[in-house]
């Protein structure tokens, strides 16, 4: 679906407000602003995912000094645990298999404890922090080899 979408905004507004809580007491999300933004232009694919009661998932991919980063991979609340990113993943890596990439990477955030596990639980290892996150000192990086 198309980035501007307005499903696909309030889900990346509410993956921002939910992070902007968490890291709120961190000197380092000083910079959160200038490393999160993203470039519409710069986005390949986005994916909302959805049930009975409306959109409760997203994800996006984007082009980043050639390489493929997922952005903004969220499910709201009431439905994590269910299989929904999961999917959205799925059809991230896809997009990058379809795309040519011979991997994946993605930035996250160290309180953000499930998400670690998840990614770990995918195949998703450590690399070093990569721009332009080098400035948000939670900040780790990681890659999946497609």
């Amino acid at each position: 679906m198309p980035f501007e979408h307005p499903d696909a905004v309030a889900l990346r507004d509410e993956h921002v407000a939910y992070g902007n809580q968490l890291y709120a007491s961190d000197p380092a999300s000083l910079h959160r602003s200038g490393s999160e933004g993203i470039d519409p232009a710069s986005v390949v694919a986005t994916v909302v995912a959805y049930d009975e009661d409306g959109p409760v998932g997203h994800a996006c991919i984007r082009e980043l000094d050639g390489e493929l980063e997922i952005k903004r991979m969220y499910v709201v609340p009431t439905r994590r645990g269910s299989g929904i990113a999961d999917e959205l993943l799925a059809a991230m890596e896809g997009v990058a298999r379809d795309e040519g990439a011979s991997r994946v990477i993605i930035h996250t955030g160290d309180r953000q404890h499930a998400a670690l596990k998840f990614y770990d639980r995918h195949g998703y290892t450590p690399i070093p922090v990569y721009p332009p996150y080098e400035d948000v000192t939670y900040s780790l990086c990681f890659e999946k080899l497609l």
